[in-house]
This record gives structure tokens, sequence and C-alpha cells, in this order.
């Protein structure tokens, strides 16, 4: 077995974590279910990549995510630090001797768990004292009702990431920065964060350490970070003490933005200083990973991912949950099986590990490590006429600023296919799947130099508090239907699962996204009366390092097109 180790720093990213782990758990729960879908109960997929197994002070056995989580103080909600299973020691001020004055302590009440976690909370008491007989059919409309009612609370009244989550985390799990609250201090400048960094390093390594040594072949970091204000800044010196300290373990970083990150500053000065932390933190965050994923649109709402979706830009609960679902599909070959040259599995096909998905990506002839995140949600079924360019046609960006409809002959990609569905609404065959890609690429009149295909015939299962996102043209099982439903919103109760397609794709259309954070660092950071001189000295960076920055993004820009003007333009 490869481990992996997650580390989300942010709260965007924790809202993308959030629901990464929801899928996890509703797996490992299907799969335990007696009368579930036979196909969640197969071992194609090996958990123990993700989760590690524990004991609780009273001898109790623990399943919980290898996961280091970085956020504010307040930011869990109802929840403990101490994540659920483990006691929480009560800890009291100590005294301090130098002070002859009064002292008096400020607390406040711990925030009430919400429907949906209060309904957790009451399972689980119930599983502990055996007390969860079923009473024949009797609770079953009580359950549909309480089902109703917590759906609808989480759509109107989620704020932390912890409010929606079904999982059960490890006390080194989750990680509050001391002195820093929600919703207290403004944390929307990189330098506020790379102030607060460097007190915190060693606390937040000390965790991530617990989590490698208990590793015994890790196969990579994945990495999820806000990529903007203080908590990019968080994340570029954490991947670099990451980078030192363990030189030859790959990370996949995901650079998570939510929608609001996006709104166009209202004076010029914050233009200035917006467009310089953009690109600074991008250049700091590429700098210490193997391959990094820009993710997050301007508007997912309007863009073409959403085609099949009603998701309301404004909610990170929302947003979070279709990157969530790319994030998941593209993990999964890194959690498969490996199978000997002879060998075949009728439930999955095409494992690779991190180290192996970056290859690919960034190890070809084009040392490029930006790459772009494609998602097609849900994946069409595989019948009809000309399916393989709708297929292929349905697979839309999530990463921002790129170009569209680009031929590039040395594009590479990895593809992640699950659950897609074949004709009558059944599961297709792995080799179906993997036979109609192949003729899409064949017939294609743009093409890829490679393709990594992986293909799993198991959906993306779609657990109870993920959102109500799904247009009235997706059926129960994320079938495309001929014509709409009634309910124009649908969410967990209507849609069990879906087929999902995701892909990674290294192309030069992530140019222009590279060329405008080379374009702002020459031109208001390093050009002689550059408007964000000013910006660039309180941030605590020099010229020579701003210069490197544009050294570094300028090589990007020419390692995907080496006759670029911008890359060759002096400083």
């Amino acid at each position: 077995m490869k481990e992996i180790v997650t580390v989300q720093v942010g709260g965007f990213a924790n809202f993308v974590g959030s629901h990464f782990w929801n899928f996890q758990d509703e797996l490992l729960g299907l799969a335990s279910d007696p009368s579930g879908d036979p196909v969640f109960k197969n071992d194609a997929l090996n958990m123990d990549v993700l989760y590690r197994t524990g004991e609780t002070q009273q001898g109790t056995l623990t399943y919980t995510p290898r996961l280091l989580s970085v956020n504010f103080q307040g930011s869990l909600g109802s929840m403990s630090s101490f994540g659920t299973l483990y006691n929480e020691v009560a800890s009291t001020p100590p005294d301090v001797l130098t002070w002859t004055g009064n002292v008096s302590t400020h607390a406040c009440e711990p925030r009430k768990r919400n429907l949906f976690l209060q309904r957790l909370y009451e399972e689980e008491q119930d599983s502990l004292t055996q007390e969860n007989a079923v009473n024949g059919g009797k609770n079953k409309p009580q359950r549909e009702i309480e089902d109703e009612d917590i759906v609808e609370v989480l759509e109107n009244g989620v704020q932390y990431w912890t409010d929606f989550s079904k999982v059960h985390y490890h006390p080194q799990s989750l990680y509050e920065m001391s002195g820093l609250w929600v919703g207290v201090q403004e944390f929307d400048s990189y330098g506020i964060g790379r102030d607060t960094s460097w007190a915190l390093r060693e606390e937040i390594s000390e965790r991530l350490r617990f989590f490698v040594e208990e590793c015994d072949h890790i196969q990579g970091f994945q990495f999820i970070v806000n990529d903007s204000g203080g908590f990019s800044s968080v994340g570029a010196d954490f991947l670099e003490n990451i980078a030192d300290e363990y030189t030859n373990t790959p990370v996949l970083l995901y650079a998570v933005k939510d929608p609001g990150s996006h709104m166009v500053p209202k004076s010029q000065k914050q233009v200035v200083s917006k467009n310089l932390h953009d690109a600074i933190s991008f250049s700091r965050l590429s700098s210490f990973c193997k391959l990094i994923v820009p993710v997050g649109l301007p508007s997912l709402r309007r863009s073409k991912a959403s085609t099949f979706l009603c998701v309301e830009d404004e909610k990170p609960y929302h947003c979070s949950a279709v990157y969530a679902s790319a994030l998941h599909a593209i993990s999964l070959p890194f959690r498969m099986e490996p199978l000997g040259p002879s060998a075949d599995s009728c439930y999955f096909s095409g494992a690779v590990d991190i180290r192996g998905v970056v290859e690919i990506l960034a190890g070809q002839a084009r040392q490029n490590r930006v790459t772009i995140l494609d998602v097609a949600m849900p994946a069409p079924s595989l019948t009809g006429k000309q399916v393989e360019q709708s297929f292929l046609g349905n697979l839309q960006t999530l990463t921002p600023e790129i170009s569209e409809d680009v031929e590039d002959l040395q594009a590479v990609e990895s593809m992640t296919i699950h659950g897609a569905l074949g004709s009558g609404g059944h599961r297709a065959p792995v080799s179906e799947v993997k036979d109609m890609v192949r003729a899409a690429y064949e017939n294609a009149t743009t093409r890829p130099r490679f393709c990594n295909l992986s293909v799993a015939l198991c959906p993306l299962p779609i657990p109870l508090p993920f959102p109500k996102i799904f247009g009235n043209l997706v059926g129960q099982h994320g079938e495309l239907l001929g014509s709409p439903v009634d309910s124009p919103l649908r969410g967990s109760l209507d849609v069990h699962s879906i087929p999902l397609a995701a892909r990674l794709r290294s192309s030069s259309a992530v140019l222009p996204f590279l060329e405008n954070r080379l374009g702002n660092i020459r031109r208001l950071g390093i050009q002689q009366g550059a408007a964000g001189a000013e910006i660039v000295r309180n941030l605590g960076y020099g010229k020579d390092e701003l210069e490197d920055m544009g050294e570094t993004l300028s090589k990007m820009v020419l390692e995907l097109d080496p006759y670029s003007q911008m890359s060759s333009d002096s400083d």
C-alpha cells in the first residue's frame, strides 16, 4: 500500500475537503451495507490509502482520514478541535506569577449542532447503546421527513465546513491557528499570511510529521489551499517546509478560489494589490510542488461546467461540492490496487499513483507543471449517435483564464471516468468505456500526444448532506433525462449517484493564465515607477525576489510557447 497524506489550508479549501471526505465516508458505508449495491462492495479501491487506523483511550478502534486541516480559530463551528472520537482534556490557563491584578475569563456558549449533526450524534449514541433495532416499517416515514428537514437546513444555513461533515477526525487533524479568529481580523492580504505563518510553521509541521511517520510507503501529498488572501502565504510557507523535509515525496497541489475572491475591487489601488497578490501567490505556490492545478471559476453558475447543475455562486457549500467531485474522480486511480500485466478486472482499470500522474503530465518532452482541471458532471451515457464526440465535448474546464479550442500537439492528459452508463441505463463495462474513449480520440479533430485513462465501474455516491445543485434533467442515477421533471432543484433525496468524468490536462491552453500573472509581476512590481512598488515593499519582498518570481513565471510560459514575446521581454 502507498499512503497519501491530505492537507487542507484555508476556509474554502476545507469546504472542498469536507465534501471530498463525505464521498469517502459514503463509499465506506455503502461497502458495509448488506443490502447495498454490489458495485460498492468490490475490493477495487483500497481506502487505507487515504485513511489510518487508530484506537481511542477506551480501546475503541477508529478509522479516520490521514488529514491535516488548517484554519482560523472558531472555524470548526460546533465541532471540537479534538474531533468527535477522542476525549478532550480541559485546559486551564496557567497562573501568571508576575501579574498581581484581577484576572477575568471571557467564554462564549458553544455553538449548537444543526439538525444534520444532531441526527448523526443520535445515531452514534443509538449504536453505542445497541438500541437501534429496526421496528418494521414504522420509522421509515419519520426518517424521510427528517431527511427533508435536514436538506433544507443545510441548504439555507451552512456557515462552517463542519456543518455538513459526516466524518470523524483524529485530534491531530484539526489545527486552529493561534490568535487568529474567524470573522475578527482581515486576512485578505498575502503579507498578513506571511507574517503569521512563520510563527505557526513548527506546530503545523509537527502535526504533519505525525501522519507521515506512520506511513509505510507514502506516495505523495494531496494539498488543497486557498489561492487568495493570507492562507495562500501560509500554504506556500508550509509547502516550502514540506519540500525541504520530504524532498523526494511529490506534491499534487490544488490552488482553489471561491467565486467571492474573483470580485472586482472598487479602487485602483485595490486592483493593483489584488493582481500583485495573485501573481506572487501563484509563483510561490508553484515553486514548491510537482504539479499545480488552479481551480475556481469567477462564476460557476454561468460556466459550461454547470450545464446540468444549478449552482449558487454566493454559497461556498454549493461551489465546493462541484470541485470536490472532480478531485474525488482524479484521486480514484491513486487507490486502485495495481494489477499484473496479464490480469484484468471488471471493476476498474488504470491504477496509477501520484508520482505516476506527475510524470505523465509534467515529465514528458515538455516540463509543464501547471495543469488544467476539466469535469463532466454528470457524464453523459455511452449511447446515441456520435457518443464519442459528445462525451469529450461535455468535459468543461474548472480552471480560470484559459483558452478554448487550442490545438496543442504536445498536450498530455490523465482522465478518470467512473460509473458511466450504457444502454438501458445500466453501468457500462470497463472495457466498453475504454473502447469509447479510444474511438473518441481517433475521430477527434485535435487529440493529445498521450492520454492516460483510468476507469471504475463505481459511480459517485451522493451523500445526504450534498447540496441541491442538480437540474431537472438529472435522474436518480445521474442519467440525463429526455424531458425535465417537476422539481427544478434536485439533491441527495432525488439523485443517489452519478457517473462522472474528470481530466487533468497539460496544455498550452493555460498560457493566458500564466501570461496574466507574469505581466502583472513585471508591470506592477518590477518596472521603474511601478504602481505596486510600495505594496511589494510592504509585503517584505525586495526587487531581486520579485525578479526571481518573474523569471520562474517566464520559464513556465517559455516551456509552453518557446516563441512567446512575453517570456522573452526584458525586465
